[in-house]
């Protein structure tokens, strides 16, 4: 036995912020305990903070024997309250202490507390904001638990004068759980795991008090947060035999500035240690480790830099002169400049550029064979973001933070089933349930495909469907164009999907429901959605999210009574909470030099290379979130700790992990979307180099990497070789021999999409879930016009508003927009009633909708025409037509890109309209509704006399341009009239790769 346990009295000692904690911890105790023999390690018990730490340690053992068999010693975690590791259970003191009550249920419990007492709160609280509030109270109830407040009695005197009634309700609220939630645990035969925790790290300083270990007994890398820990670590270094090792405490900080230490501080937590434990400053040894004099140097220099930048704000009055004193005592280097090296910045722009920058830093260090290399972030959505990007090369890393279980398939699924219950015919959620790679339907994967793709395409794209009937009306009507039974499997599907949405909300039949009895319906549902052809669930709840998830489940099943009854959409916001609050630890092989680490679990942790991301306030350090119980003033009555010990906490991991030998700090500008102001670590580094004319070094290597591999490849400009639009030459038979007048205006300003629809044979499909207010209001207009049309006389505004708004609801408007369109519909019904009673003259004959074709002479091309409305007035025929939106302008009619009205007066002109002799063509209007101001609007683009010239001259244009497409070398161009395009649908413009080609504002040229 030597050195750390030579010495009488306790034995306090620290391992420097820039050596690696655990090596070094590992290296001492061997070299301590080597003249005992090989077993003299085994009997040794070392605590560490977390689990994670203690596999660390006892990884260091093993490095540190150099490849030799060790006995390790018993190393267990003391337990951290941010990780929730359990604590050291030495045998016989935990006999006498009910067992531990699991997360889940202490939350529900909890929350059934809340929720008989939901009437003392200001607002209305359903099931997942009864869960945030027990949530809440679980945290002040570990917080009495952790300080071991014992008199109780002081929560019904918290508030006091003339305060906010939050306050006295709060406090009113939280005398009753202090009261009800002991007792409730009582009947259980439970308790609180801090609570039991509290009690076995009191039974266990009471019995290592009265008779401590035979073998050696080291705490490591605790700060001893709580007072029942603090009070264990002064036994530990009491005992003969004991020792305790802080991580970073700064021996070198001034005494003055030692006195000035408050909560935020990064040596906060161990001031108060010390302070507990009647332990000086000056009476704590440094853990001996190996290392050179050059090592010895700059990490003093760096550990001097850090500490200097974070010292309590009261003493950095005179940071220029501590600069100047610095470098007196240091004359032949620059101390700053020296505790810079090795240390690097790079501020990236957005998250996004963050993540791929932190991912380049890793891998490059995996380059150099035997390097480590560690990204260190509290911020576990940018753990994740680097974890992806490091898929890029192959690489998985060992992250402490996990993911998300709503990330995981399961959790995916669980979350889509538990809204398609509120909300069952969301076609795109239906979609992604029948999409699943873990649905089956008791199905074969071949054909569940051929029958999802069915229902896809005839059942759930377009408009939402009203209810399952319509579903099956479309897929019937898709059936009457096939061969009997093609659509049996699509039916089926959607039969059996429906059965089982329907099942699941069952308990939901009534109102609201029990939790237990919607989880348990849900779990159910999900189970019947991934059953396999031969049976059973196939990988359901396989892996470790798959054993997440049932217990999940199970846990609601079991202890979800205390929950109020939810709404099945408020049901399904609290499922999506549950599973996103649930964490998943990574299954997969990791890469071994590599490692992605919470920021406390960097306090042990160490690796050659490490990243630190996240600086960013609310971020490194997160701001206290506000209590809805408790305020300053009601916290400091009950003898709590301020917030900001916590962010004295995370200032001791930030300042351990930057003494490392080499470190880059990323910074984004915009996280989120929104500027992202600095960590006030950063600030304060910053300001004290630029105060010491030191500039931190950058990376812009790394910047410009990762901005470069994420960059899209710039396209080489336009040249006749590349990048052209789209010639298609069909055959001249495959051509088409007619077209409707409104596809001749496609001919002409785009005929590629001639081409596809009618030559290719392409169509385009609808959307899932299409909002079609737009598209369909034309169609509305149209249909209640002819209807109203009808009625006339027997007609006014009321009936055509009525009209209109049920042409939309048969068409599949939402019941928002006819919200909305309610009050356009009443301005229309009383415009179009006065327009009618105005075109009604007598003699007058009103024909609507009616369809009429004409041949073009001498071009073997039939042309054909939908007049929404055409009035004979002796012999002369008016056209008019119909339009929700702008009307084309007389220059497009007259330059042959709107012949709509044109070529109808024409088909007129030639007699083409059944039951209608040859008439000369009359006027040409366009009839704007809109509901809006103006309600609507006649446009007239040719007067009696005008239009029958007009009619010849769009007969002889689409004539020449029907000899032009007979030509076999007259390709289907896209976008001919590019001006005119966007008057247009071009639906085909993503086959034409418009984007490809296309240069310039579209508004430019014609």
């Amino acid at each position: 036995m030597s050195a750390p346990f030579a010495a009488d009295g306790p034995h306090w000692f620290t391992i420097p912020a820039h050596r690696p904690f655990v090596e070094d911890l590992a290296a001492g105790l061997l070299a301590a305990l080597s003249d005992g023999g090989p077993e003299a390690l085994s009997e040794a018990i070392v605590l560490t903070p977390t689990r994670r730490g203690a596999r660390s340690l006892a990884d260091a053992f093993v490095r540190a024997g150099g490849g030799r068999a060790v006995l390790l010693p018993q190393i267990r975690a003391l337990g951290d309250l941010d990780e929730g590791e359990p604590p050291f259970e030495p045998g016989d003191l935990a006999l006498d202490l009910p067992p531990a009550i699991s997360p889940l249920r202490r939350r529900f419990e909890l929350a059934r507390l809340v929720a008989g007492n939901a009437g003392m709160f200001d607002r209305p609280l359903d099931a997942a904001g009864v869960l945030e509030l027990a949530d809440a109270l679980a945290g002040f109830l570990d917080s009495l638990q952790i300080e071991e407040t014992t008199d109780l009695g002081r929560v019904a005197t918290l508030v006091e004068g003339d305060l906010a009634q939050h306050w006295l309700k709060s406090a009113k609220f939280l005398r009753i759980a202090t009261e009800r939630w002991p007792e409730r645990l009582r009947q259980m035969g439970l308790a609180d795991v801090t609570d039991r925790r509290t009690a076995l790290l009191r039974a266990l300083g009471e019995a290592w008090t009265a008779k401590p270990p035979a073998g050696p007994l080291v705490a490591a890398g605790s700060t001893g947060t709580a007072p029942a820990t603090a009070d264990l670590l002064r036994v530990i270094a009491a005992a003969p035999k004991g020792a305790v090792v802080l991580p970073g405490l700064d021996l070198d900080l001034a005494e003055t500035a030692w006195d000035q230490v408050r909560e935020a501080h990064p040596q906060g937590a161990m001031h108060r240690l010390l302070a507990r434990a009647k332990v000086e400053r000056a009476d704590v040894g440094v853990w001996s480790a190996p290392e050179t004099l050059e090592q010895a140097r700059r990490g003093r220099a760096r550990r001097r830099v850090i500490n200097e930048a974070l010292r309590p704000a009261e003493a950095t009055a005179d940071w220029v002169g501590v600069i100047q004193r610095l470098r007196d005592q240091s004359p032949d280097a620059d101390p700053i400049a020296e505790g810079m090296a090795g240390l690097s910045l790079v501020t990236t722009r957005t998250e996004e550029e963050a993540a791929a920058t932190a991912a380049l830093l890793l891998r490059e260090a995996l380059e150099v064979p035997g390097k480590t290399a560690a990204l260190v972030t509290p911020d576990p959505a940018l753990a994740r973001r680097v974890s992806a990007r490091l898929s890029r090369w192959a690489v998985t890393a060992d992250s402490s933070a996990g993911s998300p279980l709503l990330g995981a398939p399961v959790g995916v699924l669980t979350a889509l089933v538990a809204a398609a219950v509120a909300d069952p015919l969301d076609p795109v959620r239906l979609l992604a349930i029948c999409k699943h790679p873990l649905a089956g339907f008791g199905l074969d994967q071949e054909a569940l495909a051929a029958a999802r793709t069915k229902l896809e395409r005839r059942g759930l794209r377009g408009a939402r469907p009203r209810d399952w009937a319509e579903v099956r009306r479309r897929l019937d009507a898709a059936a009457a164009w096939t061969a009997p039974g093609d659509y049996a499997d699509a039916i089926a599907l959607a039969e059996g999907l429906q059965g089982i949405l329907q099942t699941a909300a069952a308990p939901f039949s009534d109102g609201d429901a029990n939790p237990v009895d919607a989880a348990r319906a849900l779990a159910a549902a999900i189970e019947a959605i991934c059953a396999e052809p031969a049976g059973g669930t196939g990988r359901l709840w396989a892996g470790l999210a798959g054993e997440a998830a049932a217990s999940l489940l199970a846990g609601i099943i079991e202890d979800g009574d205390g929950l109020p009854p939810a709404t099945a959409s408020g049901f399904a916001v609290l499922v999506e909470r549950l599973l996103a609050s649930q964490t998943v630890r990574s299954g997969s092989a990791a890469h071994p030099r590599l490692r992605i680490l919470g920021a406390i679990e960097a306090r042990l942790i160490r690796a050659d290379v490490l990243v630190l991301a996240g600086l960013e306030e609310g971020v490194w350090p997160r701001i206290p979130t506000a209590d809805p119980f408790l305020s300053r003033p009601m916290r400091a009555r009950l003898d709590l700790p301020p917030p900001e010990r916590r962010i004295g906490l995370a200032a001791h991991d930030f300042a351990q992990a930057a003494c490392a030998p080499e470190v880059t700090l990323i910074h984004v500008e915009r996280r989120g979307g929104q500027p992202a102001v600095k960590s006030r670590w950063l600030w304060r580094l910053e300001t004290l180099a630029r105060g010491a004319g030191v500039a931190i070094p950058g990376r812009p290597d790394a910047l410009a990497w990762a901005r470069a591999l994420e960059a899209p490849v710039e396209a080489p400009p336009p040249t006749l070789q590349q990048a052209r639009p789209p010639e298609p030459r069909p055959p001249v038979a495959a051509r088409p021999r007619g077209l409707f007048v409104t596809q001749v205006e496609a001919l002409v300003r785009d005929p590629y999409a001639i081409y596809a629809r009618h030559i290719l044979g392409f169509r385009q499909m609808e959307r899932p879930d299409e909002r079609v207010e737009v598209r369909i209001r034309g169609t509305a207009i149209h249909k209640a016009f002819e209807r109203f049309s009808g009625a006339w006389p027997e007609a006014d505004p009321a009936l055509f508003a009525r009209l209109y708004l049920d042409e939309l609801r048969a068409a599949g408007a939402t019941e928002g927009s006819l919200a909305r369109e309610t009050a356009l519909a009443d301005r229309a019904g009383r415009w179009v009633t006065d327009f009618e009673r105005e075109r009604r003259k007598p003699g007058v004959e009103v024909k609507v909708e009616q369809t009429g074709c004409f041949d073009v002479p001498g071009a073997d091309f039939r042309v054909s025409a939908k007049a929404d409305r055409i009035e004979v007035v002796g012999r002369e025929v008016h056209v008019l037509d119909f339009k929700t939106g702008r009307a084309p302008t007389a220059k497009e009619i007259a330059t042959g890109f709107s012949p709509q009205l044109t070529l109808t007066a024409a088909i007129v002109a030639g007699g083409g309209f059944d039951g209608l002799a040859a008439h000369v063509p009359g006027e040409l209007v366009y009839v704007r509704v809109t509901g809006r101001e103006p309600a609507g609007e006649m446009v007239i683009r040719a007067a009696p006399g005008e239009s029958e010239a007009m009619a010849a001259q769009a007969l002889e244009g689409l004539a020449a341009l029907v000899r032009r497409y007979d030509d076999p070398e007259q390709p289907y161009r896209s976008r001919t009239a590019p001006r005119f395009v966007k008057t247009y649908a071009g639906d085909y413009d993503h086959l034409a790769r418009v984007r490809e080609w296309s240069a310039g504002d579209e508004e430019d040229g014609e």
